[in-house]
């Protein structure tokens, strides 16, 4: 398999890339004080311009830090709740843009793609153990600034890493074949996830 490296800002068409990327190798079956996040609950997420006073139909999850926005996020996906995860994306911008309940309705034009995308990475990021409850966990160092990143085997889904889970719902990809980064962004005083990163080869 040829390698093939994508990062992918929250624009439908690029998160719709990433998931076919990801899915494309699926089975039908299916040094500082690092920085830790869990979560066992959903939330929901998706862009829009942030106003003066934020609205109050944005995602009730935790996004005091980035291992807590990334843990919702997964979470969302995991457990299939579309508009939370959509809640909890946006785009650095300009201007920085975040989920809103407008832009993540049904009804949306965006909310409709980002339904398809997600409903993608749910395939590849199922854990053996069901999808009603995971338990998702982030670690790895403190963010630096108002950027983090982490990477597949620093995301834990019921004990196993995001890594190994996608693996399991893979065909024809080893470990060590599959690199995934999730990049989470404060904006607007709050963490968001901004970008995702793959390699596959």
């Amino acid at each position: 398999m040829r390698n093939r490296t994508k990062h992918v800002g929250w624009v439908a068409a690029g998160l719709l890339a990433a998931a076919a990327g990801l899915t494309g190798c699926s089975g039908e079956d299916g040094p500082a004080t690092d920085a830790k996040a869990t979560t066992s609950s959903s939330p929901s997420a998706s862009p829009q311009s942030p106003s003066a006073s934020a609205p109050a139909d944005s995602s009730t999850a935790d996004r005091s830090s980035p291992e807590a926005t990334v843990a919702a996020w997964v979470t969302a996906v995991v457990t299939g709740d579309v508009k939370q995860a959509c809640l909890l994306m946006g785009e650095e911008g300009p201007p920085p843009t975040t989920g809103s309940e407008e832009t993540c309705a049904d009804d949306s034009a965006q909310g409709r793609r980002i339904q398809k995308s997600i409903g993608a990475f749910q395939e590849s990021f199922a854990p053996a153990s069901g999808t009603e409850n995971p338990s998702v966990e982030v670690t790895g160092a403190p963010a630096d600034g108002d950027t983090a990143r982490y990477s597949a085997d620093e995301i834990t889904i019921d004990g196993r890493t995001l890594e190994d889970v996608i693996l399991s719902n893979s065909t024809g990809l080893e470990k060590g074949q599959l690199k995934v980064g999730i990049e989470s962004s404060k904006l607007d005083g709050g963490w968001y996830v901004t970008d995702m990163a793959f390699d596959i080869g």
